[in-house]
Formats: C-alpha cells, sequence, structure tokens
C-alpha cells in the first residue's frame, strides 16, 4: 500500500502529528518551495548513517525506514517515517555526521532542502523553529516512554505491543485479518525489540501456531490480535534484554 501523498495544502492531523502538519499553510508551502523534489525506489537509501550532512529532506509521499548499525554489526530499527516527516535535521543543524540510515520501504517523494537555506528558514520563521523544536520533543518523550515500557517487559511482550502498535498505525483490514503496510524483515523487527533475529524466527513460529499470525517474504497477517494482547498483557518477563535506544535523529 502506498501513503497518500502530502502537500502544502493538506492539514490532515494524526495520532503521531508529522512536521509539515504542524506549519501553517503559508510556512509549508515557502518551505517546500526552497528545495527541489526527489524519488527513490523501494529499499533505496536516502541518508547514510554517518556521512556529512548537506541537505534535509522533507517526505512528501511513501514510508521510509529510520535505522542505525552499531560497531558489532547489529542493526537496530529506531522509527517510521512517511508523509510530512522531515528527516535529516538534527545533522542539519548540528553539523555532525548523520546517526542514523534512512531507507525506503515504499515508492518514495521527498523535497530535499539544502542545510544552510533550512536554516536560513528556521531563523526568519520563529513558528516554523517552535514547531520543529516540538516534534523533536515529542519523539523524546514517545522514546522515553517506549524504553521504560520495555524495560519491564519480556522478548515476548515486546513483540506483541510491536505487532499490535504496527497494525494500529499501519495496517490495513483485509477479508483474513490485518495486513502491515510496511514491509518489514525478521532482522529489523528483531531490532525494534532488542532481540535476535533467530528469537524473533522463534516468536513467529510460536504465533504461526497459534494461528495468530500468517507470515510471507516481506509479509505479516496479524489474524487474532486477542492473543497479542493477551501475551502483551500476562507473558512473564524473561532473562534481562536491553532495550531499545532512544531513536537517534539524522
Amino acid at each position: 500500500m502506498t501513503s497518500a501523498p502530502y502537500g502544502p495544502d493538506d492539514s490532515r492531523l494524526e495520532d503521531r502529528v508529522p512536521f509539515l502538519a504542524r506549519l501553517e499553510t503559508q510556512e509549508r508551502t515557502a518551505l517546500l518551495s526552497l528545495g527541489r523534489e526527489l524519488h527513490f525506489a523501494p529499499r533505496v537509501v536516502l541518508l547514510h548513517q554517518r556521512e556529512p550532512s548537506s541537505h534535509v529532506l522533507l517526505l512528501v509521499q511513501g514510508w521510509t525506514k529510520v535505522t542505525a548499525a552499531a560497531a558489532n554489526g547489529y542493526e537496530a530499527l529506531l522509527a517510521l517515517r512517511g508523509a510530512g516527516d522531515v528527516v535529516g535535521e538534527s545533522a542539519a543543524l548540528t553539523g555532525r555526521p548523520r546517526s542514523a540510515t534512512v531507507t525506503a520501504l515504499e515508492p518514495v517523494r521527498a523535497v530535499a532542502v539544502e542545510h544552510l537555506r533550512f536554516k536560513d528558514f528556521l531563523g526568519h520563521s520563529p513558528a516554523v523553529s517552535f514547531a520543529l523544536l516540538g516534534l523533536t520533543a515529542d519523539r523524546t518523550r514517545a522514546a522515553d516512554r517506549r524504553r521504560l515500557e520495555f524495560a519491564s517487559m519480556s522478548v515476548r511482550q515486546r513483540f506483541a505491543v510491536l505487532l499490535l502498535d504496527l497494525a494500529r498505525s499501519h495496517g490495513r483490514r483485509t477479508g483474513e485479518g490485518i495486513e502491515l503496510a510496511v514491509p518489514l524483515s525478521k532482522q529489523e523487527l528483531a531490532g525494534s525489540v532488542g532481540a535476535s533475529r533467530e528469537m524473533v524466527q522463534r516468536l513467529l513460529r510460536e504465533l504461526r501456531e497459534k494461528e495468530a499470525v500468517s507470515t510471507g517474504r516481506r509479509t505479516l497477517l496479524i489474524l487474532r490480535p486477542d492473543i497479542l494482547r493477551r501475551i502483551a498483557a500476562t507473558d512473564q518477563p524473561g532473562p534481562a534484554v536491553p532495550s531499545p535506544q532512544r531513536p537517534g535523529e539524522v
């Protein structure tokens, strides 16, 4: 499923309000006019971790994943960003290398704004600066809340909560159940809950045996969300597993 495009006149507000939706129409139009439009095919990298910053990207259409790789090669899925979101702003504002990689999950359309023009626009637009500050605060608060929740959960609970969250935010109903509209691999799912790929494979096998989910290559269909809710609420914590780190901004 391709997400709906986001244009200057789109004022939709969702539970997780993206950056462009926080701006007035005039501000949004002015900001989008500063850059050039780019198109990315699925699985193409938009921004690379550790590269120097030259621009920010305003996502107009399509979903992306934000990931970070540790020194030992472990890759964690930090966030999903879609239409209306901004990526690359932290590196542009601080001058530091990008802290994460952003990859297209489906066809993506974005507007690239050179970082000096972006900073100059913020300097002359206090309302936009405060909107970006509010976005950063909301992202930090959500990450802290998730870290606190996950610290008291077993990996099985974390995984059930993740699938329920994805179903709410990225699910589409079919005749059989709720299909996740974003194609995530087992490694990416594992990186979301601080687990190994092998652990996620075992958990998916258990859920298939319970007929709670059905899986294919980068596809996942939730058949029995009630089973996932029961696991999330009643499963007992197992051995301590490091909780996912706070999502870094790129």
